[in-house]
């Protein structure tokens, strides 16, 4: 290196980070991929980060996770950070089931109607209406009470 310096150049006041022409420069190469570490890391950062409500909803009902899961993705793609607090602020709130007790009323319904489980709205069985006869002339006009369903 010493033959490529200006004359009025000396070596002592030269930092050691300073190249030769036509050299690799250490300290850029070094810099370029922390830079590149940094972007990865910071774009780690940032989606997990933003996945923070689908993460927390994840535990909570089918329903309120695909909803959580959607405003998210509309907050990723319009840049919209209102959607993304929405999200976050329905993944915190616990949200009551009413599917399960609806489900259970519908089958004790069905059960006291005399609808075997699963049928919905099909046609009700004969024998189950006290004071009908189905079509054979088979069956009871009256029809004691279930002991399940007594107490009802």
């Amino acid at each position: 290196m010493a033959e490529l310096l200006h004359p009025a150049a000396s070596a002592n006041e030269m930092p050691a980070f300073m190249t030769a022409p036509g050299q690799t420069d250490a300290l850029m190469v070094l810099m370029g991929f922390m830079f590149v570490a940094a972007v990865v890391m910071f774009g780690l950062l940032f989606l997990r980060l933003h996945t923070l409500p689908e993460r927390m909803a994840h535990k909570s009902q089918k329903i309120q996770f695909e909803i959580v899961a959607v405003l998210g993705l509309i907050a990723l793609f319009t840049h919209m950070h209102i959607f993304w607090v929405a999200a976050l602020l329905l993944a915190l709130i616990d949200l009551p089931d009413f599917g399960t007790s609806l489900g259970r009323i519908a089958q004790s319904t069905e059960k006291m109607a005399g609808i075997s489980g699963g049928e919905g709205t099909s046609e009700l069985q004969p024998d189950t209406i006290a004071g009908t006869k189905p079509a054979d002339g088979v069956g009871t006009a009256h029809r004691e009470p279930d002991k399940e369903l007594s107490h009802a």
